[in-house]
């Protein structure tokens, strides 16, 4: 597991401008030794080969933490294909 994404189209097009860039900030502080690459609509962090990345369920938490933290409750953690995981909208919700 050397490579992980974090698609964040969702979160880019219904959250305002500042909170993709303090999702990187927030994981470049809490991840010691990653290399974050933002491409259009997806974060990837990438790990050296000597480099041991964290479990699937801490970064799962991590991303689960950020929202919390941003009040961003409109938005969920999902698993998507392998090394892979999307912020996505919550369906049903009232507006």
């Amino acid at each position: 597991m050397s490579k992980v994404s974090v698609e964040i189209q969702e979160l880019r097009k219904n959250a305002n401008g500042d909170t993709v860039k303090n999702l990187a900030d927030f994981l470049e502080a809490k991840l010691s030794g990653v290399d974050l690459d933002m491409t259009g609509n997806e974060i990837v962090l990438d790990y050296g080969e000597e480099e041991t990345a964290p479990s699937r369920s801490h970064l799962r938490i991590l991303l689960r933490k950020f929202l919390h933290r941003s009040d961003l409750k409109d938005f969920r953690v999902i698993s998507g294909r392998e090394n892979a995981f999307i912020i996505k909208e919550r369906k049903g919700l009232p507006e």
